[in-house]
């Protein structure tokens, strides 16, 4: 959904016939700058109902405007050439989109694809905050917790040697669980990165040379 959404308002923010298209682009700079802060936020989320929903992990962050300016640098290097003949074909710009951009721009979405998806995966913060109920927290929040219990329980005790002989009687230490809940945190992006890293190496490249 936010590559989705992203790439639609990079598509929109491509077109130099667009009306306040330089406003906009302030508007959206200033938004990637600064923030409302964590408690106008927070009263943001539930004035909309979003506390402990699913929807308050993807909503507020759903555009990303540092990686739609991405993206429209990527469409604006596009040929004129495909959208005209799509136009005289009697193509409506939501059809341009779908049926010509999209397909073209594997590497740049993959690309993006690939920076929300670890960054989504790495967010422990917003469960912390906006989320209590246990079935819904992301794992990564939940290793977070594994890892402060592990320190509060390293803290409170006082004799390392009690705390040893506590760790081996146990079957499972606290140890081994925050090791393994950071294995099962980490190998689905090691799974997915060489899968798109021919569109990696190629979509980092956008912008960084001009003709």
């Amino acid at each position: 959904m936010s590559v989705f959404f992203t790439a639609l308002l990079a598509y929109g923010m491509s077109k130099k016939t667009l009306l306040f298209r330089k406003q906009y682009m302030v508007f959206f700079m200033i938004t990637m700058f600064f923030s409302g802060g964590l408690i106008p936020s927070y009263l943001l989320v539930r004035s909309l109902g979003m506390l402990d929903t699913f929807w308050v992990l993807i909503i507020p962050g759903i555009i990303s405007v540092w990686n739609m300016i991405v993206i429209r640098t990527f469409f604006n290097a596009l040929p004129e050439g495909l959208e005209e003949s799509a136009k005289i074909d009697g193509c409506s710009n939501y059809g341009i989109f779908f049926r010509i951009v999209i397909p073209v721009s594997g590497p740049v979405l993959a690309t993006i694809a690939l920076f929300t998806a670890v960054g989504y995966w790495n967010d422990w913060f917003t469960g912390a905050i906006y989320i209590t109920k246990d079935e819904l927290l992301p794992i990564q929040t939940l290793l977070r917790q594994v890892m402060n219990s592990n320190i509060m329980t390293q803290i409170g005790s006082s004799n390392a040697i009690a705390l040893d002989h506590m760790n081996r009687n146990r079957t499972i230490t606290t140890k081994s669980l925050t090791m393994a809940t950071m294995m099962i945190a980490t190998i689905p992006i090691i799974l997915t990165y060489p899968f798109l890293q021919k569109y990696f190496v190629k979509g980092v490249m956008i912008g960084s040379l001009k003709e």
